[in-house]
């Protein structure tokens, strides 16, 4: 899901923006606080009952949905929309689902 929209973004971003580059303390940003809300949504799920697929789940869609809303913020706000952001919101996602995983 998070791929098809990183996608349709991309090539709907215009050409004309700035330079957005895959590395910066900017990406790394996008990185730890993904994995933050992924984290946290999980064990906010957990707690509430949910099993660990659901969890998982909640977490990936509280994700996709705060990293879409940011750029369509920044777009808002005269910044440039980064399809290139979003790619390291679902990596951030994608690593603290992986160490979910093996938790208990």
């Amino acid at each position: 899901m998070i791929t098809a929209i990183v996608l349709a973004l991309g090539l709907a971003t215009p050409t004309s923006t700035p330079r957005d580059s895959w590395f910066g303390a900017d990406k790394v940003k996008h990185f730890l606080v993904s994995a933050l809300i992924q984290s946290a949504a999980f064990s906010a799920a957990r707690a509430a009952g949910a099993s660990r697929p659901v969890a998982q789940a909640v977490g990936g869609v509280s994700v996709a949905t705060i990293g879409v809303w940011k750029e369509l913020r920044d777009r808002r706000d005269q910044k440039p929309f980064s399809p290139r952001d979003l790619s390291w919101d679902a990596a951030g996602a994608l690593a603290a689902a992986a160490l979910l995983n093996g938790t208990r």
